[in-house]
């Protein structure tokens, strides 16, 4: 094939080279396509993207030509299949075969989306529990908020806030994370109860964090932020922003590793909001099946960010059901496995109608040979793949 001699030209002159899924299909549909571990898709077919020197190629392939011609000869390329096939390490407690619901609890009194509803830690307690009663899977617990402009936080009343919920809930049966970017509430939140730590600065906000995680036998989410809360909405700049943040992920995985995280420990959100303009945040929700070759979980969150009503007529947050609704069952489609959302219930719902449609449409009749004809027509068509 005229793409592998291309790719090996590109890798010996120092490119990247990243695989997107693309022509995705719902789980379990049959056909010339190849699988994510579950939850996620099939897909009939896959981008290679080539970066080198502020350039950047793209070359569309069906899947099949991917696995028994390309990947085998590009070992770069195997590496990504194998990791988007590869089974991810379950979270305690969370269903692994269906996207999971994490909800939120912001012990705060200036959260943009909230206004401070959960701000006393009783209504913060009974908001988990409703949230878990909706069908919440997590329930993510923050005391500071991390909204551009939004007061400093002490340690102390970080850890007033959040230690008392945080222990509350897991009492109660929850599955709890702790959103905190310091290490001391990272610790003391493992030690009242919570079973996930997400950090909006990937373990970098604190220099203690990455000791902190290391002897805490918890999952953390990383999360890539470029600049910081206060200010990194100023004038956010990237070469090519799915892609940067691909990097940025994947640096942090090593760092992780290197200090005695296992990677298996590791889920991996790409920030909607923090640091980016809405071209930004439209180019990676567009490419995030993209991080699903990391190998590891993705966690998407971006209900009722401040995008959507950029998209749309500029409603107040509360009002952006709808949109978030809409791109968060976007990237469960492209693979995401966990959804961070204000609006549980309704998102609860939406899932459950999305899988029942997609276990209707595999029980139709002929579809696995209707598809099985797609892909002898596009052999037909672009023998050498669908890049030619």
């Amino acid at each position: 094939m005229q793409i592998l001699g291309h790719i090996r030209t590109a890798l010996a002159q120092g490119a990247r080279v990243y695989l997107r899924p693309v022509g995705l299909l719902p789980p379990g549909v049959g056909g010339p396509a190849l699988r994510m571990v579950a939850p996620g898709p099939a897909f009939a077919a896959a981008e290679i993207i080539l970066r080198r020197a502020g350039r950047i190629e793209r070359h569309t392939v069906t899947a099949l030509a991917l696995r028994e011609l390309i990947a085998p000869e590009i070992p770069a390329l195997r590496l990504l299949l194998d990791r988007l096939e590869s089974r991810r390490a379950p979270i305690p407690g969370v269903p692994s075969d269906r996207p999971s619901v994490m909800g939120i609890v912001n012990v705060t009194p200036d959260s943009f989306s909230d206004g401070g509803d959960s701000f006393e830690i009783k209504a913060a307690i009974a908001r988990g529990e409703a949230l878990r009663e909706a069908g919440a899977d997590i329930l993510d617990i923050g005391g500071e908020s991390t909204r551009p402009g939004a007061d400093v936080v002490s340690l102390a009343e970080e850890l007033r806030r959040v230690v008392p919920v945080v222990e509350a809930l897991a009492e109660r049966g929850a599955i709890v994370s702790v959103d905190t970017r310091h290490a001391g509430v990272m610790r003391q939140a493992v030690a009242a109860g919570a079973a996930i730590v997400n950090d909006i600065s990937a373990l970098e906000g604190d220099p203690e964090s990455m000791d902190a995680m290391a002897a805490c036998d918890v999952p953390v989410v990383l999360m890539h932020m470029q600049g910081q809360p206060g200010s990194m909405q100023e004038n956010p700049v990237y070469e090519a922003a799915a892609l940067d943040v691909y990097d940025y992920l994947d640096a942090r995985i090593a760092a992780c590793e290197r200090a005695g995280i296992a990677r298996a420990r590791l889920v991996l959100d790409p920030g909607i909001g923090f640091g980016k303009t809405l071209a930004h945040n439209l180019d990676i929700l567009a490419h995030s099946s993209l991080y699903a070759t990391l190998g590891l979980p993705v966690l998407i969150g971006l209900s009722r960010k401040r995008f959507i009503a950029a998209i749309s007529r500029g409603e107040a947050p509360k009002d952006r059901l709808a949109g978030s609704l809409a791109a968060g069952l976007e990237t469960l489609a492209q693979g995401a496995a966990i959804l961070r959302v204000h609006d549980v219930a309704a998102t609860v719902q939406g899932l459950k109608v999305a899988r029942a449609i997609a276990g209707g449409a595999r029980g139709e009749a002929g579809v696995s040979a209707r598809l099985d004809g797609m892909g002898e027509t596009i052999g037909r068509i672009y023998p050498g793949g669908m890049d030619q």
